[in-house]
């Protein structure tokens, strides 16, 4: 790469200069892919070629060092390397400083794993670069514990500080810990509140995360933080950085034929003899013979190969099985089960007798609590709900509506009645849940707001088949038969499912208050207004309802957490798809043209990407609408 003339004194910077301006230019990786391999080779063992290498990245002038520095920490093959290649650069140029410890860990998130390692572990292997690693530590977790970082930065950034967090933590000696213990302490705590208060699961397992790891540092020896959670590839890939990789080159993959011959030297040798070990004979203590010798395993054990479970006969009347669940008869675990289990078969054969007391049955259905260990209680007890509902809707949704905003109800029970009126309104407004698919169709709906689901995803393809459902397709092909049709049950109840909902979302409870502190479940309402809108389609009240929905997302289009802005964009992309043309022109116009500027800012400035997506997808559906209206004659 250079070639000095012995003996002689020269100076490199015409070379830094030339380097950086290459750099800035764009072809950082043309001429770095080139010059760090050759320079990786010649620090290796000449501390004359070090030297030169430093006086090379230190004599670029400040305008260029960014593009520089940022292709040697991306190129290098390992922390070791970086810091023969740099020195203590980020020590002596404040430049260099900022890029390392400020831009790229802070005000950028696009970097890959392997350049953190790099990036971290350069600040690690040198005793003056250590105060600054932990100067970057209490930083990332500054803004890892901001409540308003949670809210306002976008996941993947999260994601990336979280990253970052744990290589430093892997990085910490004891002595590091013991003086810092405190404050890793206090940033743990606010941390993962902020965290675990998120509408997101991803933001929710990330601070749980991070939170157990913080812990294991600083409590080595006594108890640590446990969470539960799903772990996934992401979850497995953090809790990995936690344990340092040696600062070694990182080896490229060898040829299979290559890899098993330099590879076999490294396993340890077997003995060549043709003798085989001998184990030695384990020495068994006194107490563990005399506990032999009173052991029962030489008693025989009973024949029950032909014993028969005693089933237990369910209830055959729906007052029967009120009485079950409330009354005395409650303290019969296993007639208690079969009734759980038989419930809502027994309401979709009986709607008659159901009717009679759907309201009362509701309301033991939303309080009612598992007694025993019963497989798939959950769900049990939601099919026999979402079967109420459907055989009685306008009384039972009524009740379920007014309850929403009642006193007394737990966040769970309020997100559950979401769940039914979903559900229960899918299954009256699709044609393939009656007949002979009605049982199955109850049991797997298409449509699911549970704890694990996400929404987001689930309206997303709820717009995609409904999309494809409009496009044409011309075949040759054999006909496909159409199922039966069927009235649209969801018609003429749509309104009691909706209004309610929406009146009373502003007005805070003692014990809830959806524009505060439950923003989750003001998330899950306004997702389950989307769905509501979009299965309101070709109903009466469609018009009204999309006018209530586009009042109330103006009211909302500003909050601060994005599952809720993600709600919010999907009300429009409903109400876009369910409310027919010429009504939005007539009774919408002016409304609709704010929501369009509104949506425009949201494509281009909004912290999350999938409410980014949905503004586009939004602005398209208009595109085509605006066109289709353009397209009928006058």
């Amino acid at each position: 790469v250079f070639f000095i003339p012995g003996g002689l004194d020269c100076s490199i910077s015409f070379v830094s200069h030339v380097l950086g301006k290459v750099c800035i230019h764009g072809r950082q990786k043309e001429i770095l892919g080139v010059l760090v391999p050759r320079l990786t080779d010649l620090t290796k063992s000449d501390c004359i070629w070090q030297r030169i290498c430093w006086r090379l990245v230190e004599c670029v002038p400040d305008r260029w060092m960014e593009a520089v520095v940022l292709g040697f920490v991306q190129r290098a093959p390992g922390a070791d390397v970086l810091s023969r290649l740099l020195g203590n650069l980020v020590v002596k140029n404040k430049k260099a400083q900022f890029v390392v410890t400020q831009k790229m860990l802070l005000l950028q998130y696009g970097h890959t794993t392997a350049v953190l390692q790099n990036l971290l572990g350069y600040l690690s292997l040198d005793s003056l670069r250590r105060t600054l690693l932990l100067r970057v530590l209490q930083e990332l977790l500054e803004t890892w514990s901001s409540s308003s970082a949670v809210k306002h930065s976008p996941a993947e950034q999260q994601l990336y500080i979280s990253k970052a967090i744990l290589i430093c933590l892997s990085h910490l000696k004891e002595p590091e810990i013991e003086s810092c213990r405190q404050e890793l302490l206090t940033s743990m705590m606010e941390g993962v509140k902020c965290h675990l208060d998120s509408s997101l699961p991803q933001l929710r397992r990330l601070g749980m995360v991070v939170a157990e790891s913080i812990s294991l540092k600083i409590n080595t020896e006594g108890p640590v933080l446990k969470f539960e959670y799903e772990e996934d590839d992401e979850t497995r890939e953090l809790k990995s950085l936690l344990v340092q990789t040696p600062p070694f080159c990182v080896v490229p993959d060898l040829p299979d034929d290559d890899r098993s011959e330099k590879a076999g030297p490294a396993l340890p040798l077997a003995p060549e003899s043709d003798e085989k070990p001998q184990a030695a004979a384990p020495v068994v203590p006194d107490e563990e013979l005399d506990s032999e010798l009173d052991s029962d395993d030489d008693l025989i054990p009973y024949d029950m190969s032909e014993d028969k479970e005693l089933k237990v006969k369910a209830p055959v009347y729906i007052r029967d099985c009120i009485e079950v669940l409330t009354g005395s008869g409650s303290e019969d675990v296993d007639k208690w089960e079969a009734t759980v289990k038989a419930l809502e078969s027994l309401v979709r054969r009986n709607p008659t007798a159901t009717r009679e007391v759907s309201v009362e049955l509701a309301k033991i259905l939303l309080h009612l609590e598992e007694k025993t260990c019963i497989e798939g209680f959950v769900e049990l007890r939601q099919r026999a709900q979402v079967a109420v509902l459907t055989t009685d809707p306008i009384p039972v949704a009524k009740y379920l509506t007014s309850q929403f905003y009642s006193l007394n109800y737990s966040l769970r029970q309020r997100m559950d009645i979401l769940d039914v009126l979903v559900l229960a309104a899918q299954e009256l407004s699709c044609p393939k849940f009656h007949g002979k698919t009605k049982d199955s169709g109850a049991q797997k709906p298409s449509i699911q707001l549970l704890p694990g689901s996400d929404s987001s995803k689930d309206w997303r393809r709820i717009v995609d088949e409904r999309i494809k459902s409009k496009t044409r397709r011309f075949n040759m092909g054999q006909s496909h038969v159409e199922p039966a049709s069927r009235p649209n049950e969801f018609n003429s109840v749509a309104g009691h499912f909706f209004f309610p909902l929406i009146q009373h979302f502003d007005r805070p409870l003692t014990t809830f208050d959806l524009l505060g502190e439950d923003h989750l479940v003001l998330g899950r309402l306004v997702h389950t207004l989307a769905v509501l809108m979009y299965l309101a389609v070709n109903t009466v009240a469609v018009t009204a309802m999309g006018k209530a929905l586009l009042e109330f997302v103006w009211a909302l289009r500003f909050h601060t957490d994005s599952y809720v802005r993600q709600g919010l964009l999907s009300c429009i992309s409903s109400l876009l798809l369910s409310v027919p043309a010429e009504q939005i022109l007539a009774d919408m116009t002016e409304e609709l043209l704010e929501t369009q500027s509104w949506l425009g800012d949201v494509m281009e400035k909004d912290p999350d990407g999938d409410c980014r997506r949905l503004a586009l997808q939004n602005l398209l559906l208009m595109e085509n609408l605006k066109k289709k209206l353009e397209a009928v004659p006058s």
